[in-house]
């Protein structure tokens, strides 16, 4: 018997794996889902409805090697209520779906995760980009976000970036349009389709080669930190795209502080800035 399930469409994961698995029992499926042996996009879960979509994987162990419900979440969780959602990210994981990938992303891994022991929906309130680290936050509800998608513009975001190089000078406001070329590329100045983004850095430290950014953006392009800081001269380390390839991107998404959904409160979601960075710095 196959241990191994694609879910070719939406539905109730017991369901899925009835339709999938003729030659399994229902009573066995049951007794494995219990058990903790049926693993959803690799998370553990316990609940027969819960939602699967489709591309979706779902492996099922051998009976005695399941995980317990109470697993640890697949990344640190900042915050969880009603509303919100939000995660430490790593670095090399998607937020969301792309059509390479359906399975390994933040999305997938939190929505099973929290479904587990209580309803799993979720959808993404914003975005950030697989290299890059840090808040990620996700609605638990339409409205909420809705409304955190309209006060985003009272959001305070806030990065962490070790560059090649020394700024000059050491703080200041990079104010260049943005636009996305056919091959997905950022270029940086004026053209008939960019668009205003305006970054704002100051430096924290420095070593001999490289320096230490604080970074805060008043608008949200795609990439773009990463292309202002290539332009200013000093790329973000670990940018194969606009810089040089090392072992990671350094930049990390340190601080999000945005309006509550529910009641308007001051949230306040903060990731520590990884220990690698310090070591890249040096």
């Amino acid at each position: 018997m196959s241990d191994r399930v694609l879910a070719a469409t939406p539905g109730p994961l017991l369901q899925t794996l009835i339709a999938a698995l003729p030659t399994w029992g229902r009573n066995t499926l049951r007794e494995r889902l219990r058990a903790g042996c049926v693993l959803l996009n690799g998370v553990p879960v316990v609940r027969a409805d819960q939602p699967v979509a489709a591309g979706d994987e779902i492996r099922i162990q051998p009976a005695g090697a399941g995980a317990h419900a109470a697993a640890a979440p697949p990344f640190p969780i900042l915050h969880c209520d009603d509303d919100l959602c939000a995660i430490d990210k790593p670095s090399g994981l998607l937020s969301v779906a792309s059509d390479d990938e359906r399975q390994r992303t933040a999305l997938a891994l939190l929505r099973v995760w929290l479904g587990r022991t209580s309803r799993g929906d979720l959808w993404p309130a914003h975005r950030i980009d697989r290299e890059t680290s840090g808040v990620l936050l996700f609605a638990r509800t339409l409205a909420a976000r809705d409304a955190v998608q309209a006060a985003w513009d009272d959001a305070t975001k806030t990065y962490d970036a070790i560059v090649e190089g020394h700024p000059e000078p050491p703080e200041g406001v990079i104010e260049q349009p943005l636009r996305e070329d056919r091959n997905l590329r950022v270029h940086v100045g004026a053209h008939p389709d960019a668009r205003p983004a305006r970054t704002r850095y100051r430096t924290l430290a420095t070593g001999r080669l490289r320096s230490a950014l604080e970074v805060a953006i008043d608008t949200g392009r795609k990439h773009q930190i990463r292309a202002h800081l290539a332009w200013l001269g000093c790329p973000v380390v670990g940018d194969d795209r606009y810089g040089t390839r090392d072992r990671r991107l350094f930049l990390h998404a340190r601080e999000l502080v945005l309006p509550h959904p529910r009641d308007g409160r001051r949230l306040v979601l903060h990731a520590p800035t990884p220990a690698a960075f310090a070591a890249a710095l040096r």
